[in-house]
């Protein structure tokens, strides 16, 4: 899943695709590149002032209809709102990704009454607002708790198993310690059952354990990445696309879930 956040505000680009122009070729690029999802994004996750549904929309709906007509690849839209999910799977999104552990219910029926998919993320906060110091008795069984009962929020409100997605939500409402344990403890998180998301990429938890800016963290996102996959994650959320699928192709390789592309060696 590659990242394109339509937003003058991301902590990893920092406006770098807010204009609408580069938002759509960053899209049309990741697909180049091997993406097999684009994640388009109106605004951050971070605490902050809100954007209005309007200007939410207003951002997003554009990039989605650009990236329909110019390929084929799957489009998703992270948003808490329903009326942006609904807008975004009008204009042709087949994934809507919920940072906020689905804060609104009503967003659970708005996918259940399309084909879309819904991503279930651990997070605590109330959309864009702070969580300082957060405390957990056990990191990964509270996250998995957690994410199992909005799992059955989202069942009672009509989303088929088939179309839930979890994330146990790196950085989100977690320290650096909790974000690091989530990693090595991963298959916690998918033992609830369903496809898991690991949204790694460029995060603060890489950062603070290499000492390395945003712009120097790509070592790190690609070892978590790697991580997650063999503890069992099946989508990696990244704002670099091609060393992310080169790392992800060699890990499939490795757990025999991809052969390799040609097969050479001693063989001839």
């Amino acid at each position: 899943m590659a990242i394109v956040n339509r937003t003058p505000d991301s902590f990893y680009d920092q406006g770098r695709t807010f204009a609408l122009p580069a938002a759509v070729a960053a899209a049309k690029q990741a697909a180049e590149a091997g993406a097999d999802w684009v994640d388009i994004g109106g605004q951050p996750f971070a605490p902050g002032e809100e954007l209005s549904v309007a200007d939410e929309i207003a951002r997003v709906l554009p990039v989605i209809e650009a990236t329909r007509a110019a390929t084929p690849v799957v489009i998703s839209v992270e948003t808490y709102r329903p009326e942006v999910a609904r807008a975004a799977i009008t204009a042709g999104a087949g994934i809507i990704n919920d940072t906020s552990g689905l804060h609104d219910p009503t967003l659970a029926e708005v996918v259940a009454d399309s084909d879309a998919t819904l991503v279930i993320t651990h997070s605590l906060a109330r959309p864009r607002t702070p969580y300082p110091k957060p405390q957990y008795r056990d990191v990964a069984v509270d996250v998995a708790d957690l994410l199992r009962q909005r799992v059955d929020t989202a069942l009672r409100h009509g989303v088929p198993p088939a179309r839930i997605i979890v994330d146990p939500g790196h950085d989100l409402n977690k320290n650096t310690y909790h974000s690091l344990e989530l990693t090595r403890r991963l298959p916690e998180i998918t033992a609830l059952g369903f496809p898991t998301l690991a949204a790694v990429s460029n995060k603060d938890f890489i950062g603070e354990t290499l000492a390395a800016p945003p712009g120097q963290r790509r070592e790190g996102t690609l070892a978590a990445v790697v991580a997650c996959v063999m503890l069992g994650a099946r989508i990696v959320r990244v704002h670099e696309v091609a060393p992310a699928v080169a790392a992800v192709r060699m890990t499939e390789a490795i757990l025999g879930l991809r052969p390799p592309a040609t097969a050479r060696h001693n063989l001839e």
